[in-house]
């Protein structure tokens, strides 16, 4: 463990001396010291007390404030400002890095499925994660799912009753809800949407060379900023949400499932738990045909089971509306 990750660690407990410090990690007191500036002009603001150095009360929304106390081996790579952190995730990951989080304050060229714009100002929650996972390819919308648990989660725990529409949406209240709230909404949309995810991977049939996993959540930020239909953490609850517990909150759920990626049926429960959209008539448009039917299940490794009345079909990727019970 490096001096920086085991003085985060160690601030944990309480005050910490650097030479107790130095003397546990076989280090020099001088390699504490930088440790601590280090950390300092991140942002995480360390104080130095009699007793020895003290984690700051509020940690900041930085590298080392979302680190201090992560119970996941994740590094954190912080920015102010990125055009995209799925592509600084995706360099990281040509390059041979594994288990970094990219976290941007702001993204100034941030993108949806289909390559739509996301809007993604400074206030939101934008991170992307460097996962290698040992899975087959086929085997890597699960990470997809996770990611939308890991996310409902902790929109949960920040005081907001998300859900998932399939097959990576985040939402927040009902479809009438999100129609009287934009005033012209009628998409299908299933609520309000609070937050996407975006997966992007290399690898062979047999293996994943590396996964991307890009969540963005509207977290701090006025909703007359955001697309019609879109809500914010703050718009639901009145006050800002913690960023820097709301991210940790994130990695750790998703460690959590990921680690069971070769039981896929952790995933697809929890997933199932969270869903608004099973038990629902929905239209899933693909690239060839559009699906009608009662979403009744979702499969491995991420499949949507329609019964269309005239047996189950199972759709693997598509655009998917709710519908209305005098909708087709």
């Amino acid at each position: 463990m490096d001096t920086r990750r085991a003085l985060l660690d160690a601030l944990e407990d309480g005050p910490v001396s650097g030479p107790a410090l130095a003397a546990e990690l076989g280090v020099s007191r001088a390699a504490v010291w930088k440790a601590v500036e280090a950390l300092r002009e991140e942002g995480f603001a360390v104080e130095s007390t009699p007793n020895g150095y003290v984690a700051p009360a509020v940690p900041a929304y930085c590298a080392a404030g979302i680190e201090f106390g992560l119970d996941t081996p994740y590094r954190v790579e912080y920015h102010e400002s990125l055009p995209s952190t799925n592509d600084r995730a995706r360099e990281l990951a040509t390059g041979g890095a594994a288990d970094v989080a990219v976290v941007a304050d702001e993204q100034t060229g941030g993108r949806g499925r289909l390559s739509r714009e996301w809007v993604a100002p400074s206030g939101g929650v934008w991170l992307s994660l460097v996962t290698r996972p040992t899975v087959p390819a086929a085997r890597a919308p699960l990470f997809t799912l996770a990611a939308a648990v890991a996310t409902v989660d902790a929109c949960r725990e920040a005081g907001v009753d998300a859900h998932i529409k399939w097959p990576n949406d985040v939402l927040v209240g009902s479809e009438a809800e999100g129609e009287h709230a934009s005033g012209s909404d009628r998409s299908g949309r299933g609520g309000r949407k609070l937050a996407g995810i975006l997966t992007e991977m290399e690898g062979e049939a047999d293996r994943v060379s590396w996964l991307v996993v890009g969540v963005g959540v509207n977290a701090n930020l006025d909703p007359e900023t955001l697309p019609a239909g879109a809500t914010s953490l703050r718009a639901e609850i009145g006050a800002d949400t913690d960023r820097r517990r709301f991210a940790a909150t994130l990695l750790e759920r998703f460690a959590a499932l990921a680690e069971t990626a070769d039981r896929s049926d952790r995933i697809l429960s929890a997933w199932r738990d969270r869903a608004s959209t099973l038990g629902r008539r929905v239209r899933v448009e693909t690239p060839t045909e559009s699906v009608v039917g009662t979403a009744v299940d979702v499969e491995s490794p991420g499949a949507l089971v329609i019964d269309t009345g005239g047996g189950a079909r199972r759709v693997h990727a598509g655009d998917c509306e709710h519908l209305r019970d005098a909708e087709e």
